[in-house]
């Protein structure tokens, strides 16, 4: 038996589709762009938000991890749905590979984010101020 028939008798068919659609509208992401970062024809993934094909297991996992949940959260075998912890995909993807940065990259690193962190900040006190 291959692996994506396997990945059929694990997963809960009839409730994929609608998971699918409900983690990847739970993140600001349309089907257009999620079919772009899988590197899939968007005709493809609307039929799998359709339920009316399954996506291979690799590609799974792919979905999974651009949508930040597990394999179990996406095919239904836990109920929790997470939020996702960076909402765009290509933070999530650089936040990803941090960790291979040296000290002092990652320091330097925090020193920029925290500074548009900030200035964010003051920018929503300022907004309100003038209000």
């Amino acid at each position: 038996m291959s692996a994506h028939q396997d990945w059929i008798r694990w997963v809960d068919m009839s409730g994929f589709s609608e998971r699918l659609k409900l983690l990847r509208s739970a993140r600001n992401i349309t089907q257009a762009r999620l079919a772009e970062l899988l590197g899939v024809d968007p005709r493809v993934y609307n039929r799998w938000e359709r339920g009316t094909a399954t996506p291979q297991l690799d590609t799974v996992m792919k979905i999974a991890d651009i949508l930040q949940v597990s394999l179990d959260e996406l095919a239904g075998r836990t109920d929790s749905l997470s939020e996702p912890k960076i909402h765009n995909h290509e933070l999530m993807s650089l936040y990803h590979q941090v960790d291979e940065l040296s000290d002092e990259d990652q320091q330097a690193l925090v020193l920029v984010i925290d500074s548009f962190v900030r200035k964010s900040q003051v920018n929503k006190v300022m907004r309100k101020a003038a209000k």
